[in-house]
């Protein structure tokens, strides 16, 4: 059976992409935390060169994440820097950030990407969903839950509890990178 090293040091992230991926999953997938460089570019920029080093660096298969939260009156800000953003200012700054503004409208994207190893192809996966910047509401159990509101739904991603693992971003990008790998391994 083949082995998919997911890199990741968040047990929230690696807990939620497992569930997702379930029982079915053709490949073995195992964790490895890396201390990669955050680079700065765009999402794609930024996932794909996180993939190339990882996979140099295991020599093998890797999965790496990546998660954005665009706001659209901040032509894309904080973008692939919500991590520091949500560090620095928790959900309520998060919440804040948009006080002078009239739009609240968000993007949240995950990229998966994924590289056979060194000097291979890097192929992403994506998933986005458009919603809305609220007052922070529900558990703080996990990054930008609590202020994000997908288009569509009254509740947070931190309301929504299983729901969420069907439609999020996170899921759309998990899902996608479950289907090709169940496609490659029914090639085989």
């Amino acid at each position: 059976m083949k082995t998919i090293t997911f890199v990741t040091g968040n047990k929230n992230k690696l807990e939620e992409v497992f569930n997702i991926l379930g029982d079915t999953f053709p490949y073995k997938i195992i964790v490895k935390q890396l201390d990669l460089y955050e680079l700065q570019g765009d999402p794609d920029y930024v996932c794909e060169s996180k993939c190339r080093v990882a996979a140099e660096i295991v020599k093998g298969p890797v999965v790496v994440e990546d998660t954005c939260l665009c706001y659209n009156a901040l032509n894309g800000l904080p973008g692939p820097y919500i991590k520091w953003f949500l560090e620095k200012l928790e959900p309520k700054g998060l919440y804040k950030l948009l006080d002078g503004w009239q739009d609240k409208t968000a993007i949240a994207i995950c990229t998966l990407a994924y590289c056979e190893g060194t000097g291979c192809e890097v192929k992403l996966f994506k998933g986005i969903v458009n919603g809305s910047i609220v007052s922070p509401r529900g558990p703080r159990d996990f990054g930008f839950n609590q202020v994000f509101q997908p288009e569509g739904y009254d509740k947070t991603f931190a309301e929504m509890g299983a729901t969420r693992l069907e439609m999020s971003h996170r899921a759309l990008a998990v899902q996608a990178f479950r289907d090709y790998c169940r496609n490659e391994c029914a090639l085989l």
